[in-house]
């Protein structure tokens, strides 16, 4: 039972109780949108009906449907939380605040990834403690995912699960200051698919005046399918459901019946003609846009927000080391993946040799992956935004290195999320097959890295020189 007397706090939509404890208040399940249940699952987020009486903050939200993550030797449960929690109203922040008391603080919108797939606001990983600690107030979104967030359907708008990310930045700007946060300092930040959606905002026109400032994480400004990309998944969906490519016959199947017909999407071809595979085959999902972010931008409120981007060292490596494929990798291993990825594989290839010539093969593999995935298209992504937007950029790299699998699993995605949130200490983060493995993590990064994300929301400086697209640098977390 907690010391504290819950707080409650009202909204337009109704009242919301929350809890109290020694970081602040808490608020869960908040509905920024009414519930994607049948036909609205393919349909733009609706407003909310809203609610009488006081709405209960303290427990959980249900999650978007979704499919079990297994990430063989690696306990990535703190990534991806309790996997698909069932019921109607998924469509939901948490906030954390310093205190609802029409305070005038800076606020800061996390997005989380899961390859368009998985994920919610639930994961361990994502414990604002920190932030609330540091005078921020933070706003964890969960949105829709897989076939009723991002299938491309006819009769359906496009991107749905970026329309509930901008519907959830509009409960903000239009709710956030009954939090104690200030709507006109409002950060977005995401971390793989969600840092991909945040680029994807930056482009797109109705986002502008949402927000000030954006964070990009292990994301890419090159990560969206083409049209005829997205195409073949859908062809290929209705073809395991067997019905017509529709909204109207998508309205009628149950979630469970979505996430059956996955497994038939698995290593699907997206090569074209005129484009590469930019997830790799990793994921069947991403968004469908005529032109890439990164080359958009002029569209959307970027010229006007403040960037900072980056991305880890040796990103490639969650997706070969838990499974064993670091070791086991060949040169064919190589070539297949720069196949996928580049429409010169062997140049592709060439160049990573001349960068690490005494590379192994999967180190090769995972160089080749990690940058098709997420180096390329946050380079493109920082040059675009600095370009237009007159020295807001700011560029970082992470390169600490986790010990976890042997000492093997290194600075690979998703390893500096627990620095962001402050909460490497965390005994459920350690041990040979926990995020950061069995060592300590070094005194002073966490603490460092939290901060630079904490001032760069105040002021839109996280403590480093503006990015030069003349002499491109990374600022360097970790060693």
């Amino acid at each position: 039972m907690s010391q504290y007397a819950d707080p409650i706090v009202r909204t337009s939509a109704g009242a919301v109780r929350g809890v109290r404890d020694d970081f602040g208040e808490f608020y869960r399940a908040i509905p920024y949108a009414a519930a994607p249940i049948g036909a609205r699952r393919f349909t733009s987020p609706a407003p909310h009906p809203g609610w009488s009486g006081v709405r209960d903050g303290t427990r959980p939200s249900p999650t978007a449907p979704q499919p079990v993550r297994d990430f063989g030797r690696l306990d990535m449960a703190p990534y991806f939380g309790p996997g698909w929690v069932r019921g109607e109203e998924y469509l939901t922040v948490d906030v954390r605040t310093p205190a609802a008391d029409g305070g005038s603080r800076p606020v800061m919108v996390f997005v989380h990834g899961g390859g368009f797939v998985t994920g919610s606001n639930r994961a361990a990983l994502y414990d604002g403690s920190a932030f609330a600690r540091d005078g921020i107030v933070l706003v964890t979104v969960n949105y829709r995912l897989g076939v009723p967030g991002f299938l491309d359907l006819k009769g359906a708008p496009a991107n749905r699960g970026m329309l509930d990310v901008l519907a959830a930045l509009g409960w903000v700007r239009a709710t956030i200051a009954a939090f104690g946060g200030d709507p006109d300092n409002v950060t977005i930040f995401g971390q793989s698919a969600g840092a991909t959606l945040v680029g994807a905002l930056l482009a797109t026109p109705e986002a502008n005046g949402l927000f000030r400032r954006a964070i990009i994480q292990s994301g890419s400004g090159t990560g969206a399918f083409t049209p005829e990309q997205a195409q073949r998944v859908t062809s290929t969906v209705a073809a395991a459901l067997g019905v017509e490519p529709t909204a109207e016959a998508f309205a009628a199947i149950p979630d469970e019946r979505f996430l059956e017909i996955l497994p038939a999407l698995a290593g699907l071809d997206l090569r074209t003609s005129t484009a590469t595979d930019p997830l790799a085959g990793l994921s069947p999902f991403s968004l469908v846009l005529p032109v890439q972010p990164a080359d958009g931008l002029a569209a959307g409120p970027a010229r006007d927000v403040d960037l900072l981007i980056g991305t880890n060292t040796e990103e490639g490596h969650l997706y070969l080391v838990p499974q064993g494929d670091l070791e086991s990798s060949t040169e064919a291993d190589v070539l297949a993946i720069a196949a996928r990825v580049h429409a010169d594989p062997t140049a592709a290839i060439t160049a990573h040799r001349a960068a690490e010539p005494n590379a192994t093969p999967g180190r090769l593999r995972s160089a080749v992956l990690g940058e098709a995935l997420f180096g390329a298209g946050t380079a493109r992504m920082a040059q675009a935004h600095a370009q237009i937007s007159g020295g807001r950029t700011h560029v970082y790299s992470f390169g600490y290195r986790s010990t976890a699998l042997n000492g093997q699993l290194g600075a690979a995605h998703t390893v500096e999320l627990p620095f962001v949130f402050d909460i490497a200490d965390k005994p459920w983060l350690h041990g040979d097959t926990g995020l950061l493995g069995p060592d300590p993590a070094p005194a002073g990064l966490a603490t460092r890295t939290h901060t630079a994300w904490v001032t760069f929301a105040g002021t839109g400086n996280p403590g480093w020189s503006a990015y030069d697209p003349h002499r491109p640098a990374a600022h360097v977390l970790g060693s």
